[in-house]
């Protein structure tokens, strides 16, 4: 059924038996990774992004059933679509060693996981990229809340949404004030700051003199937060400051926003998306978002992913949202890489 996924422009390649289309962004990537020398492979992966890194490395240990006619698809899209091609993403330490091991073996996978590690030589504030969101919280639950704020701020944001989550709700309320308050940070306290995390633990002096933090940095964290997180913190910050809630509210982009992109970047976000998780997120959209999607898909896809919801019977809010989220965090991904343009809440640019 997940091949039936496939959007318009779902041929076959030429040359092969297998349709590369069927396969997710990360699938491919993670194929291509797999058919590469180690030394090549750990030179792309240490481009990534930590989240990037994540999920190509859990696609690489799932990764049981590759012959050649899937291979050579992957190498052929690649070369044909190489100026589209869209980087993914991977997590700590532990956890790409333990994938890779799955993947490669462990003398292979150790080795790889050096020169990636090692040859990144990350740095005071760049360090916290690689760490686990519970890791990074007991490290700052204890600093100054503006320490906090500047940390929470350089981060990914759905990194540090997932960091926050592991603050008190007060605290939450009066982090997120404070991101959406900042709008810049001196050359010095950055450079103060970055030595100061590199004494705790290794580290990349990021040494930018950042303009970080604001409202759209606080919208962009909000974002990735769970449903019922978000929503408390939205009140309570309404509380605080409506004008500052109403801003951050229309830079938020949110599921429903998705009938605003237009039926390439549809098309190309579905590519993504895995059946299920689609399957739930639909099963709670707008009746118009429905048809939004079911238009950029085959028409039989379209008719048996509709067969499918219908057949699925009650589900509960927390997956629909859960599943939704996933698509958001696909959407934005493929928005930063430049392949689709979101829009927020209040119709300003969101890439």
């Amino acid at each position: 059924m997940a091949n039936e996924v496939a959007t318009t422009g779902g041929e076959e390649q030429p040359g092969t038996s297998f349709d590369v289309n069927s396969l997710s962004g990360i699938e491919k990537a993670a194929i291509l990774l797999l058919s590469l020398s180690e030394q090549d492979a750990a030179s792309i992966i240490r481009h990534l992004e930590p989240k990037q890194v994540q999920r190509v490395g859990a696609a690489m240990t799932s990764m049981t059933d590759l012959n050649s006619d899937k291979v050579a698809a992957v190498h052929r899209a690649f070369l044909e679509e190489i100026q589209k091609y869209t980087s993914i993403g991977m997590g700590s330490e532990d956890f790409v060693r333990n994938a890779l091991v799955a993947a490669l073996g462990e003398d292979k996978a150790n080795n790889l996981v050096d020169q990636i590690l090692l040859g990144s030589g990350s740095k005071g504030l760049d360090s916290l990229k690689w760490m686990d969101p519970r890791q990074v919280a007991s490290i700052i639950i204890n600093e100054h809340p503006q320490i906090q704020t500047i940390v929470l701020s350089y981060l990914d944001p759905e990194h540090s949404a997932e960091i926050l989550s592991q603050f008190v709700e007060r605290d939450r309320l009066d982090l997120m004030m404070r991101i959406a308050n900042l709008e810049e940070v001196q050359p010095a306290a950055l450079h103060e700051l970055n030595e100061i995390m590199e004494k705790q633990f290794a580290g990349q002096a990021g040494a930018q003199a950042a303009k970080i933090g604001g409202l759209k940095a606080a919208a962009e964290i909000m974002n990735y937060m769970d449903n019922s997180i978000e929503g408390v913190l939205m009140d309570s910050i309404r509380e605080q400051d409506e004008e500052m809630a109403s801003q951050i509210q229309d830079l938020m982009f949110v599921f429903d926003n998705l009938i605003d992109v237009d039926d390439r970047g549809i098309q190309t976000m579905l590519r993504d998306v895995p059946q299920e998780v689609l399957q739930k997120a639909l099963k709670g959209a707008e009746d118009n978002l429905r048809e939004k999607i079911y238009r950029n898909m085959s028409k039989r896809a379209a008719e048996m992913l509709q067969d499918d919801i219908e057949a699925m019977g009650p589900i509960r809010v927390s997956d629909v949202e859960g599943a939704q989220k996933e698509i958001l965090s696909i959407a934005r991904r493929l928005a930063d890489a430049g392949e689709i343009m979101l829009t927020g809440g209040g119709g300003d640019e969101f890439v």
